[in-house]
């Protein structure tokens, strides 16, 4: 039986307090997971070159590291600072409801992403039918939003205070320019006989983390969305599905197509990064456009090109993959 992890990344990722943040994984709390001995097909080792390397704190090393299988493997230690350096990050909460679309983000709701323009912000008692919510000024129109860091923190918080009910959180790159997070993905991935549920939810015991884009910022957990609304706060996305909160960085809830993507040339759907298992993430369609209708409950399936693989999930949906089908570092 494996020590379980004392880290709540759940807390972490709403408030953040910390500002060099490790991203450690959970080890399960039952039966160890095991190696699937059947699996015989082509296996693809991570390759660290594909990361840019604006993205990282430092260069990508090799380390030594105890996986959930019980086994000791070498992993790359990755350590990035959470700052894309293929797109801008932003805007999120436009400034007036007259404001379009160009000066807002996204917000994703009941599998859907919808602008974040002023219209949106304005209308936002009728999208919820709550009555509630007046995120503007009726005579000038201007919205309400966080404009400090302090604001930031203390809005983000799950215990925010009725001082910021109806803000739209922002919270800008220069409040985290020094954070940093730290993974481990195992040079070459090894298949589980079953699946690990991701942390965070009723009976999981898996990390919270998904995987890594190219730039590398983080593919994070669902945003607590229920926990937001029911602040009666909204943190929008920016058009690349990420935005910032103090302890985690910028990181991403959706994958949008903004950040670097490796396209394939059999039409297969581009990659964009790595689990925490060392398997690829790629895009949810073909170059066709088509969807993959055989992805097991992870979201992978293999082919012996790529080997076992994900397509993350629809943009609207919060989420990336469903479960980790490979051992990940601890």
């Amino acid at each position: 039986m494996m020590k379980k992890c004392k880290t709540s990344f759940r807390r972490l990722m709403i408030i953040g307090s910390l500002i060099g943040m490790v991203v450690v994984a959970c080890s399960s709390d039952s039966v160890t997971p095991t190696t699937d001995t059947n699996f015989k097909g082509t296996v693809i080792d991570v390759d660290a070159t594909k990361f840019l390397s604006a993205g990282l704190a430092e260069p990508i090393s090799i380390v030594t590291r105890t996986l959930t299988n019980g086994t000791s493997a070498q992993c790359y230690k990755i350590v990035t600072k959470s700052t894309p350096s293929d797109h801008n990050q932003g805007p999120w909460c436009p400034t007036n409801i007259t404001d379009d679309a160009s000066k807002g983000g996204i917000w994703l709701e009941g599998g859907n992403v919808y602008d974040v323009d002023g219209a949106f912000i304005k209308n936002l008692a009728t999208f919820y039918k709550n009555t509630t919510w007046q995120m503007y000024n009726a005579n000038t129109g201007t919205i309400t939003k966080t404009l400090t860091q302090a604001d930031c923190q203390a809005a983000a918080n799950p215990s925010v205070g009725a001082e910021y009910k109806n803000y739209c959180v922002e919270c800008l790159p220069s409040y985290v320019s020094s954070v940093t997070r730290t993974i481990y993905i195992p040079v070459t991935p090894v298949k589980l006989t079953a699946a690990v549920s991701f942390g965070m939810g009723p009976g999981a015991s898996g990390p919270s983390v998904r995987g890594i884009a190219f730039n590398g910022v983080l593919f994070d957990a669902p945003a607590p969305v229920n926990i937001i609304l029911a602040a009666y706060t909204l943190a929008p996305f920016d058009d690349a599905g990420g935005h910032i909160n103090m302890g985690a960085g910028y990181h991403y809830h959706a994958a949008r197509g903004k950040s670097t993507k490796i396209v394939q040339a059999d039409g297969h759907a581009a990659m964009i990064g790595y689990a925490l298992d060392g398997f690829g993430m790629y895009e949810r369609l073909s170059a066709a456009g088509t969807e993959y209708t055989d992805l097991d409950a992870s979201r992978g399936h293999y082919d012996d090109t790529r080997g076992y693989h994900y397509h993350v999930d629809k943009a609207g949906s919060n989420n990336f993959i469903n479960s980790l089908a490979g051992a990940y570092a601890n």
